[in-house]
């Protein structure tokens, strides 16, 4: 199956996505390779916070297939066997200097959204189909991204954002989808989702939502045999291209 999703390419997936009534992305690795920043904030909160703990490229690799920044620090402190486990303050409070150090390294202008990302948003915008997120990650995160690169008004932009904590459940859980489809008062069938991570296949495929993938650095591997289309990444589509060139070029 995943065979024939690679076969039928970038060509067939353009219709797939003009016919959408809207768009909705997930964030890390689908709008920008963002795990190894946050790779180095997680490291740098547990300096801080005075744990012993340190994870490696292959160690955080490991520990990306549980969704979600808190719950992957319980998964590691479980996996560690160490008593007691940390507390619910504990972990909030790591949490908020990761995100806080995520946000500093993002401010330096390192991490620039993935090939074809902006161009896909703006032919988007420019047909009338609205546009969503539906992501694990905090809002705080998305935030910081997301200002660097689309500017401090980029929210106006999305007509849903729906982070890890607005929903009971993360990924691979249908939960972030659902409620997105909920805000954008939308029939799954009439959305396109864009993801990076099987987890977020499966969340999006349990919500009924058709998806393209765009394999990032992390998941490129994965089992993507449930996705309408499988792309390296955004810029090999042609509503990107063709839609760019119809643009009035500036005189």
């Amino acid at each position: 199956m995943q065979a024939e999703a690679l076969a039928l390419g970038p060509a067939n997936a353009t219709e797939l996505i003009r016919r959408a009534a809207a768009l909705i992305f997930d964030v890390d690795g689908t709008l920008a390779e963002t795990e190894e920043l946050h790779r180095q904030a997680f490291n740098h909160a547990f300096a801080r916070y005075g744990l012993d703990w340190h994870w490696g490229r292959a160690v955080y690799r490991e520990l990306l297939q549980v969704t979600g920044g808190k719950e992957r620090m319980r998964a590691c402190h479980a996996r560690l066997a160490i008593a007691p486990p940390l507390s619910d303050a504990d972990i909030a409070a790591l949490h908020r200097i990761k995100t806080a150090y995520y946000a500093e390294l993002v401010e330096t202008g390192c991490c620039a959204l993935r090939p074809g990302v902006i161009e896909l948003l703006a032919a988007a915008k420019a047909r009338g189909q609205r546009l969503a997120i539906a992501t694990t990650t905090s809002h705080g995160n998305i935030d910081a991204l997301l200002s660097q690169a689309l500017g401090a008004r980029w929210a106006a932009e999305f007509d849903a954002i729906v982070a890890g904590d607005d929903v009971r459940h993360k990924k691979p859980a249908p939960d972030v989808y659902l409620e997105t489809l909920a805000r954008l008062k939308l029939g799954a069938a009439d959305c396109l989702v864009i993801e990076d991570s099987a987890n977020g296949l499966i969340a999006a495929s349990r919500a009924g939502i058709p998806v393209v993938i765009t394999r990032s650095m992390i998941f490129r591997d994965e089992d993507f045999g449930a996705a309408r289309f499988v792309l390296d990444d955004l810029s090999e589509l042609d509503v990107v291209r063709q839609e760019t060139e119809k643009q009035p070029h500036a005189q």
